[in-house]
């Protein structure tokens, strides 16, 4: 009897526990609320953006400004190179591990990032799939590299259109990945997409932030004219002779490539990114909007309103 309260007083304890992560398309302020609900909560900021992993790519991916990064405790910036394979596998069990040690200390953890892939795999976990061959990958890749991506994208539409809606069908690692297992069981990608979660030794509280497209369209406008001024260009120069890595096939840095290589003008390189991040942050509301949980907040709102909602 005694064992069970024990037990019981444990798991309440270890319930308590709470991660607030906060979701929405890019350029709506994720950054700086993460960092005034970790001041306020005396905590630390885990980081869900795959391509903030990057040490060689800081403008382009809108990475934490070293007084965003002094202001609290970061983890999961600039902690990997573009040359190193590291999967969104990886990324869960290390974030695991990493909110294992910060809950030691702290109740409270705030996690930050428009991934949504990456922010399922910590607070969902990630769906298992079937092994397939190995040649299908080979010859997709051998495909990608002859036909180019689009060839690709339309072959996901026919096979699995739910996919096709809703993964970054300019990503050619995911976009190969989803294909190969529609061809190596016949049934779509999708299907094996499960709505099951695993176990967590805390709860998750899920912010989004949002706006009216017109609005989260100009943000992103302006934020790419702003990474133009503070030297993208500049950055992706330095990183063109490894253009071809996978890590680099990001908005902001592929369409600077084409200029770079003579195939297109700065001018249109520019609004190539515009549009393509317009898209992106389309398919991250699509993604985010799938989880009923989240409260969701007019970006505007001030931050102790979600404070007391979180609390209360």
């Amino acid at each position: 009897m005694a064992q069970n309260s024990v037990t019981n007083a444990v798991a309440s304890y270890i319930m308590t526990k709470t991660l607030i992560s906060i979701v929405g398309p890019t350029a709506i302020g994720k950054t700086a609320l993460s960092i005034k609900l970790a001041n306020y909560f005396d905590t630390e900021i885990i980081s869900a953006d795959s391509r903030q992993f990057y040490k060689e790519m800081h403008i382009g991916t809108a990475a934490p400004t070293p007084s965003e990064l002094s202001s609290a405790p970061h983890h999961f910036i600039h902690h990997k190179s573009i040359q190193d394979n590291y999967s969104v596998g990886d990324f869960e069990k290390e974030a695991l591990k990493t909110l294992d040690i910060l809950f030691n200390t702290k109740d409270v953890v705030i996690m930050v990032g428009g991934s949504g892939l990456y922010v399922d795999a910590v607070t969902k976990g990630l769906d298992e799939f079937p092994k397939v061959n190995s040649s299908i990958r080979t010859s997709l890749n051998e495909r990608l590299h002859s036909e180019g991506i689009e060839s690709l994208q339309v072959q996901l539409k026919k096979l699995d259109p739910k996919s096709f809606e809703n993964i970054a069908l300019d990503n050619p690692h995911r976009l190969i990945r989803a294909l190969e297992i529609c061809i190596g069981t016949k049934k779509p990608y999708s299907s094996f997409l499960t709505s099951t979660k695993k176990a967590r030794s805390f709860k998750t509280i899920t912010i989004g932030l949002t706006a009216e497209r017109e609005i989260i369209y100009d943000r992103i406008n302006i934020r790419v004219d702003q990474m133009i001024i503070e030297g993208l260009l500049d950055e992706v120069k330095r990183l063109q002779s490894m253009q071809d890595l996978n890590a680099l096939n990001t908005v902001g840095y592929k369409e600077l490539f084409k200029y770079l290589n003579n195939e297109w003008t700065l001018e249109f390189a520019i609004s190539e990114i515009k549009k393509n991040t317009r898209r992106f942050a389309k398919r991250q509301l699509t993604w985010f909007k799938k989880n009923t949980d989240t409260l969701w907040f007019d970006y505007r709102t001030d931050s102790e309103i979600m404070i007391k909602k979180i609390t209360g």
